[in-house]
């Protein structure tokens, strides 16, 4: 299946560490160009950049807050202004509120930081970046949401709310560029990425809890969930806009 993307131009955001690096070499691997979006992570995201280079592709980063608009506008300038188009943009940058073990644990920071991340963040992407798709006359938009819109959270319900957010503006921005540019999403399950494996109940018996109720019996690792990224975003999924696609590993199976 390698070269779905051959000489597509992409950009990643949140691609500094985690799921978001893996997304941004696994296009790459697939023959996109791709620009790596990071806020903080700076280091992380050159040395993902540096690797797509070495593949062959062209790759650089671009620095911003996805909940500020002017950043949007910023970065949106440079990677159109540098790349020429853009064919392929994965909505990853997001917030889990890893910390929160319990809904007791609530604060009003933390509620006010996902949805400005997670909703607003996201749907300014989408309009900044898919406007302009709009206009050269085709794209693709992968949002990545998560399994967590089947079964709710009462770890951190502002993150199952922010992730349902998720799915309305895919379904929306879907309608609303069609048929010129298609928007999807992916929803993963639980993927062991560092900020994973660094939560307190991951090491105290959630890992163990989780294995036993996923029907492929393994924790995904951030190479499992790119697979379906890489479908979405490529003609491959040419007739599908608008569709939520989990890749839990059986965990959430839901009916038609």
């Amino acid at each position: 299946m390698a070269g779905r993307l051959e000489g597509r131009f992409a950009l990643v955001t949140g691609a500094g560490r985690g799921l978001g690096s893996a997304i941004a070499l696994g296009l790459a691997r697939e023959g996109a160009h791709v620009a790596v979006h990071y806020r903080r992570s700076a280091d992380g995201a050159e040395a993902v950049a540096r690797t797509i280079r070495e593949m062959g592709r062209e790759s650089f980063t671009v620095q911003g807050d996805i909940a500020r608009w002017d950043d949007v506008r910023r970065v949106a300038d440079e990677v159109f202004g540098r790349f020429g188009r853009l064919d392929v943009l994965v909505n990853n940058a997001g917030d889990m509120a890893a910390d929160q073990m319990s809904w007791r644990d609530l604060r009003e920071e933390v509620l006010d930081r996902i949805l400005l991340v997670d909703v607003k963040g996201t749907q300014l992407m989408i309009h900044e970046v898919g406007s302009r798709m709009l206009e050269q006359g085709s794209g693709a938009i992968v949002n990545i949401g998560s399994r967590v819109v089947v079964t709710g959270s009462p770890r951190a319900p502002q993150y199952a709310a922010a992730k349902y957010a998720i799915i309305g503006l895919t379904k929306s921005y879907a309608r609303a560029f069609a048929p010129a540019v298609r928007v999807n999403a992916v929803g993963p399950g639980f993927i062991e990425t560092e900020a994973t494996l660094q939560r307190e109940d991951w090491r105290t018996g959630r890992r163990e809890e989780i294995l036993s109720q996923t029907p492929l019996r393994r924790i995904a690792t951030p190479d499992d969930v790119v697979p379906a990224v890489a479908f979405l975003a490529s003609d491959d999924a040419r007739h599908i806009t608008g569709a939520f696609l989990l890749c839990d590993g059986g965990m959430s199976m839901v009916g038609a």
